[in-house]
């Protein structure tokens, strides 16, 4: 039996749609305060894993949190990355519009709320695409 007080929380971000991790997606990390506000507790971006290794331990008593992840920036990024790809004649004009709307994302963040158990680990582990996403809690 664990003696801890505090939960941890890490997360990583697979894209499904290409079979790859997902690499600089925005994560914000919130905890509810005891009057029921979300808190601001922790921020990072995935890695070339798609993984958030840094975000802090969950102040004691924590009993609900949020992770929210900025996808929309990564699709518009991806996508600008495989216009550049098509030629650079195309890529060059399709760079004038603004990519974050035509990024073809359907949701442009998620956010995923769990409750936690001091000193138990959550892992929360993110499979998305443009059109969908999955999330459970993983080990």
């Amino acid at each position: 039996m664990s003696t801890q007080t505090t939960a941890s929380v890490s997360t990583h971000i697979l894209d499904t749609s290409i079979g790859r991790p997902a690499e600089g997606v925005a994560v914000e990390l919130s905890v509810r305060d005891a009057d029921g506000d979300w808190v601001a507790h922790g921020a990072s971006k995935t890695d070339a894993d798609g993984r958030c290794k840094d975000l802090p331990a969950l102040p004691e008593g924590t009993a609900h949190v949020r992770l929210n992840f900025e996808v929309e920036s990564y699709f518009a990024h991806r996508q600008l990355h495989t216009d550049k790809q098509i030629s650079d004649k195309q890529a060059e004009e399709q760079q004038d519009a603004p990519r974050a709307r035509d990024s073809g994302v359907f949701f442009p963040e998620v956010t995923i709320v769990f409750a936690v158990t001091p000193g138990e680990h959550y892992h929360v582990p993110l499979l998305l695409n443009p059109f969908g996403y999955s999330v459970y809690r993983g080990s």
